[in-house]
This record gives C-alpha cells, sequence and structure tokens, in this order.
C-alpha cells in the first residue's frame, strides 16, 4: 500500500496582536503568548508557552563509515519519514470509512479499489526510491503505527494479499514484518534520534 506526505508547514508569527480576554487578568497576546495583568496593581508579566524540545549532544563518530551511515540514514529518514505519517493517518481515516458500510462485501470492494488505486497513483514515486529507503518506509510504519506493515495489510486485506506484498517485497529486500525497537536495537536508536530532531526541527 503507498502513499505521499508533505512535512507539517510551520506557522510565522503575525506582528498584528490578537487580544482575547481571560479570567483573572489573563490576556492571549500572540499564538502561545500570554500577558497576565494584575488588576491591583497594573502590573504585567509575560509568559510563553512552548512545545517540548528533546535536545541531543553533538554528534561524534568513531570511523568515516560510521559517519557516513549516519549522513545516509538522515537521508533516508528524511524521504520517507512524511509517507510513513500519512500512511498513520490515512489507515485511522479507511477504518473510520470502513465503519459506515454496512455489509461485509461492500467493505471488501471498497478495500479492493482502494489498492488498485493507491497502486496506480503511488507506484512512479515509490520506483524512486532505493532498497535502504524502502527497508525504512517499513521501519518507520511500524514506528507510526505501533505495529507491522504486514500486520496492517493483513488486517485490512487478509492474509492471502499480506503474503503476495510480503513476497512480492522480499524480492527486493524488503521486509514487511521487520519490527522497530529504538530501546533494544542500536540501528533502531540512531533512526529514532534522527526522526525526532527531524520532527523538532533540529536537523
Amino acid at each position: 500500500m503507498f502513499f505521499v506526505a508533505g512535512q507539517l508547514p510551520v506557522a510565522a508569527q503575525d506582528d498584528t496582536p490578537e487580544v482575547e480576554p481571560a479570567p483573572s487578568g489573563l490576556q492571549r497576546v500572540y499564538k502561545g503568548k500570554y500577558h497576565f495583568v494584575d488588576e491591583a496593581t497594573g502590573d504585567t508579566v509575560c509568559m510563553i508557552v512552548m512545545n517540548p524540545i528533546t535536545v541531543y549532544p553533538a554528534e561524534r563518530f568513531k570511523s568515516k563509515k560510521e559517519e557516513e551511515f549516519y549522513w545516509r540514514t538522515v537521508r533516508d529518514v528524511r524521504k520517507t519519514l512524511p509517507y510513513a505519517k500519512l500512511i498513520c493517518s490515512t489507515l485511522l481515516e479507511t477504518y473510520e470509512y470502513l465503519e459506515t458500510f454496512e455489509t461485509e462485501k461492500e467493505k471488501q470492494q471498497y478495500l479492493k479499489d482502494f489498492e488498485d488505486a493507491i497502486f496506480e497513483q503511488y507506484k512512479p514515486v515509490m520506483k524512486t526510491f532505493t532498497r535502504s529507503q524502502a527497508r525504512m518506509l517499513v521501519k518507520l510504519i511500524n514506528r507510526e503505527t505501533h505495529q507491522s506493515s504486514f500486520n496492517i495489510v493483513k488486517a485490512f486485506l487478509g492474509s492471502f494479499r499480506a503474503g503476495f506484498w510480503q513476497t512480492f517485497g522480499r524480492m527486493f529486500g524488503v521486509n514487511m514484518r521487520s519490527g522497530y525497537d529504538p530501546e533494544g536495537n542500536s540501528e533502531d536508536a540512531v533512526i529514532e534520534r534522527i526522526c525526532v530532531r527531524i520532527e523538532t526541527g533540529t536537523l
């Protein structure tokens, strides 16, 4: 199953104040920025709400080979992470939509048409992936959905179709049963660190 996504846009701060009165003298001045006004003295205290950021120490590599592996992984994560995120959101939307069908026959027909349409639309995009990027996509789908690509396809399309796509993937070095364990697998730990840095805009 193939999908496409773009990165989420980051809104720039508007210079025009957006004042929204709130109880106890709290006023919203900008998105994420508040002023607390003491009604008795008129004193103003500024409060800025910031999103949490994970900070990692500077990268240190034991060898040139290790450094090359790191930057190849950065390249692959950058290309595939947006696809993995859209796959996750698309799966949720598809599951919810399937619940609107009254019969199993209607569900199966929709899934068949859906699979054909997705394959036709995104086949050209996926053909640009290297083998390492295809394997990365499978790992990141697991990261976003907390289950393997094989189990996802099996749940939606059945065991036969899952087996077909697993066999097809193995021809290109992709194992849909691949797990994702950043706590216990050193390679996955590197991938997770890169993902977090990309998501927080620090890489």
